[in-house]
């Protein structure tokens, strides 16, 4: 179940993306479907099966025309789970700065949603 959501950042390419951030109860759950309506400018994003919007963001001009051009926005979710490796103990060394380090995995997820107007 999601805990909390988060728009962080809109912007326009092709199409309006939203980057959001998600935090789930705990690593195994997976009842994640987002929805997205919109209201005047407002966008908003909530869970399949909540009611009430979880995060809110408010649409400049641009972005209202080409939301209302494509009835679609493109999100990209960065998962979280607060908590989860319980409290930091031992501070380790950050390896990834030289030329061949390698990037630590990241769980995110991208979709394309159909907008209720």
């Amino acid at each position: 179940m999601v805990k909390s959501m988060l728009i962080t950042k809109t912007s326009i390419r092709a199409r309006l993306i939203i980057d959001a951030e998600v935090q789930m109860h705990n690593p195994s759950d997976y009842d994640f479907s987002p929805r997205a309506d919109i209201e005047g400018n407002v966008l908003q994003l909530r869970n399949e099966g909540d009611t009430n919007p979880a995060t809110t963001v408010e649409l400049d001009q641009e972005q209202m025309i080409i939301v209302e051009r494509d009835r679609l926005v493109e999100l990209r979710v960065k998962f979280s789970v607060q908590g989860m490796h319980g409290v930091l103990t031992a501070k380790t060394k950050v390896v990834r700065d030289g030329p061949n380090s390698k990037k630590l995995a990241e769980p995110r997820w991208k979709t394309v949603l159909p907008l209720v107007m």
